[in-house]
């Protein structure tokens, strides 16, 4: 079946299905259970792929699901793997990711990416088994307080212990998911509701008199923020993941260019307006540039877009944007003002805000003289001559990870989406590809969950892969979170392309041990019986150091692995290599296939602000800091 646009699933319900008060009142349909109730409802709201696992407590709703069943139902092998692989579908769709599992493990295997799903704005809605309505509080077999548990994580929840109450709890989780600012919702759904005979009737009425978010901003907050914007001399836009949640590509490039205003995206906005833009100045924060953080501290008025002040980007917090005044656009209330006093607050959808400040700047200048911003534009460039993004060359001829980076994203297809897990090869691929589409980037970037990658690059190559190719950058470190979904992308049968930058270790936490605690590698080696790793035993140890030399290849062998779930396994030692197996990788579409990379151990992240520190104090390479003095300039 067609997959609907967001919200096009509520367009053909009639105005009076709309939240309201009162209580809901539906003729009487066709008899069905309430698991047969659920599976109905998914298809009538348009879903087209649900991810999940059976188990006992949900076995009822699974027995709903037939041959005839409209939506594609994807089997992971662990139910992290699922609410992960949800998030991926729907960050590259723009749809509700869907989950359903069972009660228990199965639920409390969820949280994790629930609260990714807050943290990163995902419309989710998660289904869980839950135990007979007469069971619950009597610590029964697998039963857990998932509402409990996740009850600070999400955006809402349901218990049902009703049959009758499926239909109308699946449509307003699934408006609520994705309205206002997007998040996870919750529905417990006992067994003694999936059991249950019911009478279904669609469509349903939503009873949610209290939830109305905001989409239109207030008429004299656009003309503050329009004339504060027409006289700045060294205005600033600070796009968030909001902006690419609300779509707003379009509006963000076209306000970009209406004032000539540089632009920052933050991690989660990643391509949100294109790199080629020649506003764009990259990342932001720790890892950022050296201009879009030099831009930030000297900037005379900020507008932070779907943004929320990050210690990422924000770094010391009391120092960040100093000479600002600040505009702060989002649909979440709760966000404005909350780490960043707020000059002019402005509450409504972001892509809805932008369009009406664009239509307002036009006519300040009717009466309002524009700022000369070419001084501030010469600021900008000088930055971005004088400290492009680079990288140090390897010993040895050995692989620097961000030049594989590169190669890849240089013969991978141009619209190609990008999944990456978390750690240094996440800020690579920031750094080093352009992104030149919204919803082009994915990653866990709130709570950066190592093992996220490669069930939200099945997820986005089960929504996405139709239309563009998907490529997942990894580390070996956080694959090994997750490496057995690989049996789901090949069950799947997903064209899946996965680069591992394999240096032997958690490759970030190893940087911040060099950089921090004196380079003592506390555990963080993980070991592959090169002469680096045996060096960095202890010979006091000495089963440490057996150990270690009994390593003679790689743990895991990612080629093998991959080969035994069926994949195509290659590996690559030299840049030659490298090159001929991410062409051999493109020539594969029936199958994924995983390229091992052995990169350059040593490879460091720059730039980088120090933790707790300015973002004037960043590091451009060691011992180079071109903004220390920055404090002091406006």
């Amino acid at each position: 079946m067609a997959s609907p646009t967001p919200l096009q699933a509520f367009s053909s319900i009639p105005k009076e299905t709309e939240p309201r008060n009162g209580e809901n009142s539906v003729a009487p349909g066709e008899p069905m259970t309430g698991a047969q109730a659920l599976i109905r409802s998914l298809e009538d709201l348009g879903v087209s792929v649900v991810f999940g696992l059976p188990g006992g407590q949900i076995l009822p709703a699974f027995d709903a699901i037939t041959p005839e069943t409209k939506f594609r139902f994807v089997l992971t092998r662990q139910e992290q793997a699922a609410g992960q692989a949800a998030e991926g579908y729907a960050l590259s769709t723009g749809r509700v990711g869907v989950c359903l599992v069972t009660s228990g493990p199965g639920a409390t295997n969820m949280v994790t990416p629930i609260a990714e799903a807050t943290m990163d704005s995902v419309p989710l809605v998660i289904i869980t088994g839950q135990v007979a309505a007469d069971a619950i509080g009597t610590d029964a077999f697998q039963e857990s307080d998932i509402m409990g548990i996740t009850y600070p994580i999400v955006k809402h929840s349901y218990l049902v212990t009703n049959a009758q109450d499926i239909p109308r709890v699946l449509t307003e989780a699934y408006y609520i998911a994705q309205s206002g600012r997007p998040g996870p919702v919750l529905i417990d759904l006992t067994k003694t509701a999936q059991t249950q005979s019911m009478q279904y009737s669609w469509p349903q009425k939503m009873i949610l008199p209290g939830y109305k978010p905001t989409t239109k901003a207030h008429g004299h907050m656009l003309q503050d923020a329009a004339e504060l914007l027409t006289t700045a001399q060294r205005p600033l836009l600070y796009a968030g993941g909001g902006a690419a949640r609300a779509q707003a590509s379009r509006q963000l490039t076209q306000l970009a260019q209406l004032i000539n205003a540089p632009v920052v995206t933050t991690l989660a906005a990643r391509g949100v307006i294109a790199d080629g833009d020649e506003h764009t100045l990259g990342m932001p924060g720790m890892h950022g540039s050296v201009a879009a953080n030099g831009a930030i501290q000297a900037c005379d008025v900020l507008v932070a877009i779907g943004a929320r002040f990050d210690d990422r980007v924000t770094g010391d917090l009391e120092h960040f944007a100093p000479h600002a005044k600040v505009v702060h656009i989002d649909i979440d209330p709760a966000e404005i003002g909350k780490n960043r006093r707020v000059d002019v607050p402005i509450v409504g959808d972001v892509a809805q805000v932008l369009d009406d400040l664009n239509e307002e700047i036009p006519q300040v200048r009717e009466r309002v003289e524009s700022a000369d911003l070419a001084p501030w534009w010469r600021r900008i460039h000088d930055w971005q001559s004088a400290y492009p993004t680079s990288y140090e060359s390897a010993p040895n001829g050995q692989i620097e990870p961000q030049w594989a980076v590169q190669e890849i994203a240089r013969l991978a297809a141009p619209d190609s989406i990008w999944v990456t897990g978390v750690g240094q090869h996440q800020m690579w691929a920031s750094q080093f590809i352009d992104f030149e589409r919204p919803s082009s980037f994915i990653s866990s970037c709130g709570l950066a969950t190592m093992g996220y990658g490669l069930p939200a690059a099945i997820g986005s190559a089960v929504g996405a892969a139709d239309t563009h190719p998907v490529w997942l950058i990894d580390g070996d470190g956080g694959f090994q979170v997750s490496s057995e979904e690989l049996a789901t992308a090949r069950q799947e049968g997903l064209p899946l392309k996965i680069a591992i930058l394999n240096n032997s270790a958690y490759g970030m936490i190893r940087q911040w041990q060099d950089l921090f605690y004196n380079g003592h590698h506390s555990q963080t080696d993980l070991g592959d019986g090169d002469e680096d790793s045996a060096s960095e035993t202890s010979a006091t140890n000495s089963h440490a150091a057996a150990a270690k030399d009994n390593r003679t290849h790689a743990v895991p062998d990612f080629v093998k692995l991959a080969q035994a779930y069926d994949c195509v396994g290659l590996r690559a030692s030299s840049k030659e290599e490298t090159t001929a197996a991410i062409e051999q990788a493109l020539a594969i579409n029936d199958r994924p296939v995983l390229i091992d990379l052995r990169v350059w151990k040593d490879a460091k992240v720059w730039p980088m602000v120090p933790p707790g520190a300015s973002n004037s104090e960043i590091i451009y390479q060691p011992g180079i800091t071109p903004l220390a003095d920055q404090s002091e300039q406006r």
